[in-house]
């Protein structure tokens, strides 16, 4: 979406959006010629301003139709303004409007960055594939001017504009097609990321042989798409932050299951088991493009889960980076598989003393928190409270599950170190116990299944149905929390 910033109303504009306080309707001045008549007619639909609430309005003015927009923004929290802008781009987006107008109607800095992020966050759709759409479905707004001309150079909107892109493009990854998005391309579509000064490293399957990355390369072997390990690193401290935060990604560009096939229904879908890996590659753009004075490397651990005559099988025995011995008991648990070798090789090389995985892990996380929640684990309490309190915040929610070592039997196997399943009970603490055993002594580690809020079956005021973003709002709060002054 483009947005603009003027002092005075485009001639050109047809739409015009107003955020309104619970019950602040009689206390807002509306710019308009028709003000009163607005309003009253606001009052007839019982607009009250709530949160989510949306109203609208056709008045002339100048012998114009105008269409106005009021918009809910609750008790006026900071975060609700976000919320508010997404529900009004959300009404117009495809209503025929072409260019709308937002007044700021006495909103500071920190709200009206809000309002526009979250009309930002709103605006993206991907209808890239839709030949055949009908009209009445088609975007059809293309402009959006902010009455406020200082607003273009502010700090608080130039931050949440990048965050913004880098949901953009998380949700771009996890949205296109498995022929579209595979390991190689997955890379080349993040390489923009190199004009915003990040450094790139990318290992394909020679290198990775080389340093011993069995579990990784033991999921790619079935498949005719080759792996790669992409590591990302963006440093806005000019080397005074000597130690990098470690965000780690789980990027199996589709999952068919392996051998240990899914069920065919609804396999389409498995095109967004990369999210981890869209997540992190999302929030390395949001900080490179918002400057953050952070030193954050991000790591992809990409492949494609096939079952072919090389594809690995079930009762398998695969030696990880680290020199552990994995008995693959489920060809379709593969995403630990690769997240533990990404996860050693991370550490090996950037030293963290934090480090934060994403992956689309378990089908029992949402079994436990449904689409409201990602689960967090990690053994360090500190960490997760830090993580979950970013969550509060940014609105990608967080619930916080165990581990410990009265799990860790589930996973012991007869013939190796450990086993890549445990039984029925407790699926995703299993994972993450089997995760654990990557993690360096000293390190704090945090580990995210994200596996219900990636895709939305169903719109929110900050997205449409289909790639959510989730995570990159998370990761940006919480670098911007803990590790930037």
């Amino acid at each position: 979406m483009n947005f603009n910033f003027a002092n005075e109303r485009p001639a050109d504009a047809d739409t015009i959006i107003f955020a309104i306080n619970k019950n602040g309707l009689n206390d807002i001045e509306l710019k308009l010629e028709q003000a009163s008549t607005v309003k009253a007619a606001a009052e007839a639909a019982r607009f009250e301003g709530k949160l989510g609430e949306v109203c609208e309005i056709f008045v002339t003015e100048a012998g114009k139709v105008l269409r106005i927009v009021l918009t809910g923004l609750g008790k006026g929290k900071a975060k609700d303004a976000e919320s508010a802008g997404g529900s009004a781009i959300a009404k117009i987006l495809a209503s025929g409007a072409k260019h709308a107008v937002i007044e700021p109607s006495g909103l500071d800095e920190k709200h009206l960055s809000r309002l526009l992020f979250g009309a930002k966050l709103r605006s993206w759709r991907h209808d890239k594939y839709r030949t055949t759409m009908p009209e009445k479905q088609k975007v059809t707004l293309n402009k959006i001017t902010v009455l406020d001309q200082d607003m273009a150079s502010a700090k608080a909107w130039q931050d949440l504009s990048a965050v913004a892109d880098g949901v953009a493009l998380t949700r771009e990854l996890v949205a296109e097609p498995a022929n579209a998005i595979y390991p190689e391309s997955f890379v080349a579509r993040c390489e923009e990321l190199k004009e915003l000064g990040v450094e790139f490293t990318v290992l394909g399957w020679d290198e990775m042989e080389k340093l011993g990355m069995g579990a990784l390369l033991g999921v790619s072997q079935g498949s005719e798409r080759p792996p790669r390990l992409l590591a990302m690193r963006w440093d806005g401290t000019n080397g005074a932050q000597k130690t990098p935060l470690a965000l780690v990604g789980k990027g199996v560009t589709f999952d068919t299951g392996g051998i240990s096939l899914k069920p065919g229904a609804g396999m389409e879908e498995m095109k967004w088991d990369m999210g981890g890996a869209g997540a992190v590659a999302g929030t390395m753009k949001a900080l490179a493009g918002r400057k953050a004075k952070a030193h954050v490397v991000g790591v992809c651990g990409l492949v494609e889960n096939m079952p072919d005559g090389k594809a690995q099988r079930p009762g398998d025995v695969v030696t990880s980076m680290n020199g552990q011995t994995i008995e693959v008991i489920n060809t379709d648990a593969e995403g630990r598989l690769v997240l533990c070798d990404a996860m050693h090789w991370t550490q090996e090389t950037f030293k963290p003393e934090v480090l934060i995985d994403l992956a689309t892990l378990t089908g029992a996380m949402i079994i436990a928190l449904g689409n409201e929640h990602a689960g967090c684990f990690s053994n360090d309490d500190d960490l997760a409270e830090d993580l979950i309190d970013a969550g509060k915040e940014s609105g990608d929610p967080l619930w916080r599950l165990p581990v410990g070592p009265a799990y860790d039997k589930l996973i012991n196997s007869p013939i190796a170190d450990m086993k890549n399943v445990g039984p029925r009970g407790a699926g995703s603490i299993t994972a993450a116990q089997f995760l654990k055993r990557f993690v360096k002594d000293g390190v704090k580690w945090a580990h995210l299944d994200i596996a219900g809020m990636v895709w939305a079956d169903k719109p929110s005021p900050v997205w449409d149905k289909g790639a959510t973003g989730y995570g990159v709002r998370l990761l940006n709060q919480y670098v911007a929390d803990h590790f930037e002054d």
